[in-house]
This record gives C-alpha cells, structure tokens and sequence, in this order.
C-alpha cells in the first residue's frame, strides 16, 4: 500500500463515536420500519403531485454527494472514490426521466411514454447503484491519475445513451407494470435481485473494513434494503400506497447519509486546519519576539561599551589638543578604549552563549573579584556625573559556578542602572552600594542599592519582562538579560525598596560546592532562559 493509501485510510478511519451513530441509525431505522409495517399497504389519494418534490431532493443530494467524492478523488486520486461518485452521478440521472415518465404527474405536458418506460428507469436505478458499490469494494486500493470530470462525462454520456434507447424501444420493454399502480409478476425480480447485491455489498464492506466511509457505505445500504421492504413486499409493489411512500422516505434519507458524512468531514478537516494554521502563526510570533528580545538584547549590552568607547576618545582627544599634550591621560583614554572593546566582544559572546545550545564555559569563579572589577569600571564612568559607588559586606566568599563573562555584565547592567537611577534622582546622597555576602542555605547573595526614586508599585511585578522599562530612552531589555543569565547559573533575580529613597536589586547563586547539574536542578529552568 503506497503512501497515498494510508492518507487515505486515516482520513476515514472508524472511531468509536461513529460506530456508536451508525449503531443508533440503524436501530432508528428499524424502529421506523416496524412502526410503518401494519399501514404499509393502505392506499393514497391524489399524492401523484409530491412524485417530482421527491425527485427533486433526491436528486439534489445525490448530486451534491457526487460532487464532494468526485472532488475528493481530484484531491486524493483514490480508485474505489471514483466508482462510488460514478453510482450516485448515475442514480441522480435516472431520477429525471423517472420522475417525467412517472403516469399522471406530467399528463398536461404529453408526457406519457408508455406503461413500462418508468419502472424500466427504477430497474436501472435500483440494480446500478449497487453494482457500482460492488465496484467501490472490490476496487485495488491503489492511486490512479484518471481526470474526475472525464468520467463524470463518460457517466452522463452513458446514462443519456441509456435513457435514449429506452425511450427509443419503450415498445420492446418487458412487462414489468400491470397498470400504472400495480406490479406484474416480473417485476418480483428486481427487488430480490437488488436486495441480493445489498447483502453481498455489505457483507464485502463489512469484511474488507476500509474506513469509515465503508461503513456509512453500508448503513446506505441497510436503508435502500429497508426501502425495497416496505415498496416491493410489505406494500404490495402498489405505487403510492403508504409503503411505498414510507420507502421513498428512506430512499430519500439514504441518499443523505454519505453527504451528512463528507460536509462533517470536510468541516471536521477545516476545523484542524484552522487550528493548525493559529498554532503555526502563534509559534511564528513567538520566534519573532524572541528574535527581537536578542536583537534588542544585543543592542542593549553593546551600547555600554561603545559609549564607553566614544567618551573616552574624546577625553583622549582633549588630552592630545592641549597646548601641552598630556601624553599619559592619552594613553591611559585609549587603554579603555581597548578595554571596552574587549568588553562589547565578550558581550556577543556571552549572549551567543545564552541563545544557542551547545557546551557552555563554565568554571568555579571568585564572585568577589568580579563584584570589585565591575564596580571599579562602572565608577570610572560614575565619578562624571558625582555618582559614588562603594563596595561592601564579605571581601571572601565561596565560589560559584558560571560563565565570567556574563555575570560580570550582569553587575555592570545592575550598577549602571542604579547610577542611572542615582542621577535622575533629585538632589541627596549619590550613592550606589554593592553588597556581597553568604547566606546560610549554601548561596551568594549580591545586593545593588540606589538612591534614586525607586519603583513604581505597578511596575515592579512586571520589571524583568521583555521591553518593560523605567527610562525614557531605555529598550527594556538589561532586566530581562540578567534574570536569564542568573536562572541559567541556577540562582534567582529580584528587587525590594531601599530605605528611604531608592531601590535595591538583588540576585544570589548557588556555591561551588554544588555540582553544575546540581545547580540545574535545582533552578529547573537554565533550558527555558536558553
């Protein structure tokens, strides 16, 4: 079986529910069915006028069902779709002339072509659908690329070429109708014919059991069996009795199922594609605004040290236009600037270390080092605008595990915001304090206080998500970094009020003396900051 066929298969696959529905059907059927026994053989009157309304459903939702298998083997190009199309193309075809022939619903019109001519359209239409079902469970179950609208054509050309040479020989037809009521004995043939291939379709479906439409397959056919009951047998073969009319109604709800079926499942198929399509453009958009937090985030930690980098070429700059050049504050300027651009390379490298998978450098670091060398760069840039930044509390303090570099860009976006925070403030003490200590659970807590006006209330649950910001200039990103780069390293990131003015952002990390996968367990989370 090609791959094809399998798509095929599970498109129409039997789940319970259905079976369940099918199961309810058929006993509805035969509740109707014995309901309608006792009155099957009760004539009507003047109910002739109803034959073309019935005709017409009939005919329309045939039609429509030929339509959607048609399109489905276009889409599917499944063989035995195509003889089941063909079967209800050509039923639908004989309902015309059935229903014009018909004796005394057309009289107005000369219509009348013979007493035989309308049953002999019912023998064609009784015994082809099956035969075209016999055909849909005995076809390969293989793809073959044959044009749908070629044998929908070939189908019409064939019906109209059975149509004519029926009218044509209406005089050589045999004896099926004794009157325009009443059945001949020849005509006790077909419907034990016809119920003699239902039995043998059902049987071949049941027994194959393809897919679901197999099975809907034969609850269509359970019912055009009901049918033939209560019109040949129960009714008498009289036309227009109550069995007659009651089997035409289940013709008629017959003739439905497949189609009820094929819109279920088309909207059933839509329904899925839609949710697929939400998915798709829910994970597209999650991409997206990931790829914008690391571009923002990258924008962000660069902007540091290229600012850096441009005021001190312009400090080196006045140092050489002196009347007197000042030969080592120039040197001392261009020594940061070398600094700082090794700084903004250890930058891309540390987020290209936070956003991509793959070994991570890690080793057992002095946080007390990297305290003291951040807040001695981020003075030198302090002192400019007044800003003192001090370091206090444990000079020594165990070992942690993580990457240099991007914990110290971590301290540096802490205390850059605090200066920055410092500076905005109104005039009092412009302070930044840097506190390292070791708590008693086996982690190092970092503490950075400013003096600035603190945080709002309704900002600060919200101050570590993407693009959230405090700053009029600021891209919202610098928070968001360090909460990823400290959950990585297994610790945790948050912020509390300074007293009296300011705020202090806080940030601990587990010791050395854990193991690194003892630090990812226990943060749980270094895989969702990647």
């Amino acid at each position: 079986m090609t791959g094809g066929e399998d798509q095929t298969e599970t498109s129409f696959r039997i789940t319970r529910p259905q079976l369940a529905v099918a199961g309810g059907l058929s006993l509805a059927l035969v509740a109707l069915f014995v309901a309608t026994m006792p009155f099957a053989r009760l004539p009507t009157h003047n109910t002739e006028i109803l034959v073309p309304a019935y005709a017409a459903a009939t005919f329309v939702l045939e039609a429509m069902t030929a339509a959607l298998l048609f399109a489905l083997y276009s889409a599917r190009r499944y063989l035995p779709l195509l003889f089941l199309a063909s079967g209800y193309l050509f039923g639908a075809l004989m309902l015309a002339p059935w229903a014009l022939t018909f004796p005394g619903v057309f009289t107005g019109f000369d219509m009348e072509a013979g007493l035989q001519v309308t049953a002999a359209f019912g023998l064609l239409r009784r015994l082809a659908f099956p035969l075209f079902v016999l055909a849909f469970a005995l076809a390969p179950r293989r793809e073959i690329a044959t044009n749908a609208s070629l044998v929908a054509i070939s189908v019409c050309i064939g019906a109209t070429v059975l149509i004519e040479a029926t009218l044509y020989f209406r005089d050589a037809l045999p004896p099926l109708m004794r009157d325009g009521r009443q059945v001949n004995l020849l005509w006790q043939v077909v419907p034990a014919l016809a119920m003699g291939l239902y039995a043998v379709d059902i049987a071949l479906l049941l027994w194959l059991r393809r897919s679901a439409l197999s099975l809907w397959v034969c609850i269509v056919l359970f019912s055009l069996g009901i049918e033939l009951l209560l019109i040949s047998y129960l009714g008498g073969g009289t036309r227009l009795s109550v069995g007659w009319w009651a089997g035409r109604i289940y013709g008629l709800l017959a003739m439905s199922i497949i189609l009820l079926v094929l819109i279920a499942q088309t909207t059933l198929v839509h329904i899925r594609l839609a949710r697929t399509v939400a998915a798709e453009l829910r994970s597209r958009e999650k991409r997206l605004t990931a790829m914008e937090a690391l571009s923002a985030s990258i924008a962000h930690e660069i902007n540091q040290p290229l600012a850096s980098m441009v005021t001190n070429a312009d400090a080196a700059l006045r140092w050489l236009s002196k009347a007197e050049p000042r030969i080592d504050k120039a040197e001392l300027a261009l020594r940061r600037i070398v600094e700082d651009g090794h700084r903004a390379n250890g930058v891309v490298a540390g987020i290209r270390t936070m956003f991509t998978k793959g070994t991570r450098e890690r080793a057992e670091l002095d946080l007390a080092a990297i305290v003291a060398r951040a807040a001695g760069e981020a003075g030198r840039d302090a002192r400019h605008y007044g800003v003192e930044i001090a370091v206090e509390g444990e000079r020594e303090v165990p070992p942690v595990i993580g990457n240099a570099v991007q914990l110290h860009h971590v301290l540096r976006n802490l205390i850059e915001n605090a200066v920055d925070a410092v500076r905005a403030a109104p005039l009092r003490a412009r302070r930044v304090t840097v506190r390292l200590s070791q708590e008693a659970h086996g982690e190092v807590h970092v503490g950075v206080a400013d003096t600035g006006a603190g945080i709002a209330a309704e900002v600060a649950e919200r101050l570590f998500d993407p693009f959230v910001t405090t700053k009029p200039g600021g891209m919202g990103m610098g928070l968001m970094f360090c909460r990823a780069v400290v959950e990585a390293h297994g610790g945790s990131i948050w912020t509390s009020a300074n007293t009296p003015h300011g705020a202090i952002f806080h940030f601990s990390l587990p010791v050395a003396i854990l193991s690194v996968a003892d630090a990812q367990a226990r943060s749980g989370v270094e895989e969702k900051a990647r």
